[in-house]
């Protein structure tokens, strides 16, 4: 006999690398009762300026698990998170995952035969993108749904999407979860905007079936 259960679409926000760490900070703190993952994507930031953020956030009761270390595995081991997200150009996954077998792994891809080789070298979940028009990405051209929908019926591995997806394109994204970068950190009230991504992403459910 099967099961059937609704599965809400993640929300993740990812960090626009923007903001100073005080004003960071305190954009972090208005969503992260709202969303599911924060990914501290901050090129710009120097180690210690990340971990000083993360203090900041640990002091204000962030979960450790909510948090995700974006191409910093050396900040991520330092202060004893467990979240690692590596970007195209970043570490090996089958590496990290054999050193570092207690991390959870994600990994950005752009293709089908990207995420199929992430998968099988251990990544824990796959973000693909970039699936529509984005001003981080001006000038190339969006993947699109497509493949992306393609990726999600041939992994077993959690697959989120990212790029351009405003609260209204939520409808078109049929993976598990979303990324949003823009949208939450550029945004005049961050939490009005992640709670208007949750209600988006409540009413994009998923159903699935348990034997």
């Amino acid at each position: 006999m099967c099961v059937k259960e609704e599965m809400f679409l993640k929300l993740i926000a990812i960090t626009d690398d923007r903001h100073q760490v005080l004003e960071l900070a305190s954009k972090i703190m208005q969503i992260q009762n709202v969303v599911d993952f924060i990914h501290i994507r901050e090129k710009k930031k120097s180690a210690r300026e990340l971990i000083r953020l993360l203090e900041l956030l640990l002091d204000k009761g962030v979960p450790k698990d909510k948090i995700v270390f974006h191409d910093r595995l050396d900040a991520a081991l330092l202060s004893g998170i467990r979240n690692i997200h590596l970007p195209g150009h970043g570490l090996p996954t089958k590496q990290v995952r054999a050193k570092f077998p207690f991390m959870r792994i994600g990994c950005s891809v752009h293709s089908f035969e990207e995420a199929k080789q992430s998968e099988e070298d251990g990544a824990d979940y796959v973000l693909y993108g970039h699936v529509f028009e984005t001003n981080s990405k001006a000038g190339l051209a969006p993947r699109g749904v497509k493949e992306l929908e393609e990726i999600k019926k041939r992994l077993v591995i959690p697959v989120y999407a990212i790029g351009g997806i405003t609260a209204d394109r939520v409808d078109d994204i049929h993976v598990d979860g979303i990324a949003v970068m823009s949208g939450l950190f550029s945004a005049e009230n961050p939490k009005a905007a992640a709670m208007y991504y949750l209600e988006k992403c409540k009413e994009r459910t998923m159903i699935g079936e348990i034997l």
